[in-house]
């Protein structure tokens, strides 16, 4: 037997309604924002990411599913969802157009690392992305609708984090006193941080090891070198998030784990997964869609993982609504019924009632113990019998009461029955 392969997870029939509630719930609430929907390529030439997501991040260094396609060019799986929508703003030229412009995406994305509790190395995310909003005013869009996201789905015990790390003129001079800070402890950190230290010292504020972090405790804060603009930006957001009733807490460690980022950072934290608690993180990026060929257009957007929502809601107990059960059965006592029942079932699909009939030439009995194993509301009986008077025997699963209806009412007492 061929198994499925370490890190991925079948979603199946009877747990897809679960993944239905949560990407429903997204695309209602990026509706609600006027958000339209953007689906790029599952894979990318990989010189988007390397350039795009950064070479300093484990994301490139460690985890990124990589190979030469027949024509021998280098193509990545996409590790996430920002880089690939940035690529498509450009090339279909996409900033000549209304700004801002809001999209979502719900797409796989691919990690090469250590499966644990809602991490696979294929997941899915929910993004949004902003493009085109310079103020203070599009982060808290932004982040207002992840609050909304989370509150919809009933998820509880959630705190939001926030950090500002600067831009591409202040955060040299943080750079610099992080470093100087440092130095002295290198040789006690992992070496992880060491290959940083030069390249990106600012990634190592994000390291999880242990005495990485206690390091790390005491070093310069990016909020204490913010240039005047950076420092306006982040206090405007604060009020923002304020005025709207948005509880916050200033994280300087925060600087999550992507080089694009600049200025704002935040996360969303659950209480309720353990040590990998963050459900939805993202931050601005004004930066990335120049770096990458394009004109100079402020952004900003957040990822967050559709497994770990699940696994949220699942450590909580929230109880996810199931999707509505099987309206009607058509049941065929003998040939001439059978026909007669998949042609009633075509008739109610037509008329929007979910509907089906016997496809294993079941007896009669089975075919209600069916019936009743797929939740289906009412059952119609149709036999020789009933082709004569012209009119089925129609049951009730709920209290098993049995009434006869003519032949050409069926359907429209069924809708009725079932709205």
């Amino acid at each position: 037997m061929i198994n499925i392969p370490k890190g991925t997870k079948d979603v199946l029939p009877a747990e897809a309604y679960k993944w239905h509630f949560v990407e429903n719930t997204a695309r209602r609430i990026a509706a609600l924002y006027d958000l339209k929907e953007i689906r790029t390529p599952v894979f990318e030439h990989t010189e988007l990411f390397l350039r795009g997501v950064g070479d300093t991040t484990d994301i490139v260094n460690k985890e990124m599913y990589t190979f030469l396609d027949k024509g021998e060019r280098s193509v990545t799986l996409k590790p996430e969802g920002t880089a690939g929508v940035v690529r498509s703003f450009i090339e279909n030229g996409l900033a000549g157009g209304v700004m801002p412009l809001k999209m979502y995406y719900i797409t796989p994305v691919f990690r090469y690392e250590r499966p644990q509790a809602g991490r696979l190395r294929e997941h899915h995310q929910f993004g949004v992305e902003i493009f085109g909003g310079k103020g203070a005013e599009t982060d808290a869009e932004v982040i207002l609708l992840a609050r909304d996201y989370i509150a919809a789905l009933g998820v509880e015990n959630i705190r939001l984090k926030l950090n500002s790390i600067g831009c591409r003129h202040c955060r040299p001079k943080f750079n610099e006193a992080l470093k100087e800070y440092l130095r002295p402890h290198l040789a006690q950190m992992c070496p992880t941080c060491n290959a940083r230290f030069e390249k990106n010292p600012l990634r190592i504020l994000d390291c999880k090891e242990e005495e990485c972090a206690a390091i790390n405790a005491g070093a310069p804060r990016p909020e204490d070198y913010l240039c005047a603009e950076c420092r306006e930006h982040f206090e405007a957001l604060k009020e923002l998030l304020g005025a709207c009733g948005v509880a916050y807490t200033v994280d300087p460690a925060l600087v999550r784990g992507l080089d694009y980022y600049s200025k704002t950072v935040f996360e969303f934290v659950s209480t309720d997964i353990g040590a990998q608690g963050t459900v939805l993180g993202g931050g601005r990026y004004d930066t990335l869609i120049e770096n990458l060929g394009g004109p100079s257009v402020p952004a900003v957007g957040f990822g967050s993982g559709i497994e770990r929502m699940l696994l949220v809601l699942e450590n909580t107990g929230r109880r996810i609504p199931e999707e509505p059960p099987l309206g009607v059965y058509a049941a065929g006592l003998d040939e001439a019924g059978r026909q007669a029942a998949f042609a009633l079932t075509d008739k109610l699909r037509k008329a929007g009632v979910s509907a089906d009939f016997d496809h294993a030439m079941r007896s009669v009995k089975a075919q209600f113990k069916y019936a009743g194993k797929a939740g289906a509301r009412y059952v119609v009986v149709i036999g020789s019998n009933e082709l004569e008077s012209g009119a089925y025997t129609v049951k009730d699963m709920q209290n098993s009461s049995s009434l006869t209806v003519k032949a050409e009412d069926v359907v429209s007492f069924l809708k009725e029955k079932l709205q």
